[in-house]
């Protein structure tokens, strides 16, 4: 009895673990209703990168000490969350910017005439 019960329980556990490792994750949710309808959830970890010219951190970057040691650090690219209404969309689009794409924005006069020239599509922000 008591031997037939241990082999359950590990017969169990093996299957347990072996499920954990099959490759699908454990999905946590906690999105409100507004945020399950749009594309957009709030729990999405995303690159550090600039949604309109693709700038990413400088990893190269050295520090150099008072001793002349040479010591590696990373350069992160300074970005800034940004509203623009688009006029071909006719609503408002939430981007990632570095504060170069910002000024690259306003060069080119509006977000619809940027996101033409750097090939982005605006519908998924």
């Amino acid at each position: 009895m008591m031997r037939s019960a241990i082999t359950a329980l590990l017969l169990a556990l093996v299957i347990a673990a072996a499920s954990a490792f099959t490759g699908t994750p454990l999905q946590i949710s906690r999105v409100s209703a507004a945020a399950q309808s749009s594309s957009r959830s709030t729990l999405v970890m995303r690159e550090r990168k600039c949604d309109l010219l693709g700038k990413t951190a400088n990893r190269k970057a050295r520090v150099v000490t008072f001793s002349h040691k040479r010591i590696h650090k990373v350069q992160q690219v300074n970005l800034q969350w940004k509203r623009f209404y688009s006029d071909d969309l006719g609503r408002r689009v939430r981007l990632r910017l570095s504060t170069k794409g910002i000024k690259t924005v306003n060069k080119y006069g509006g977000i619809d005439a940027a996101a033409k020239k750097f090939g982005v599509n605006l519908t998924k922000y």
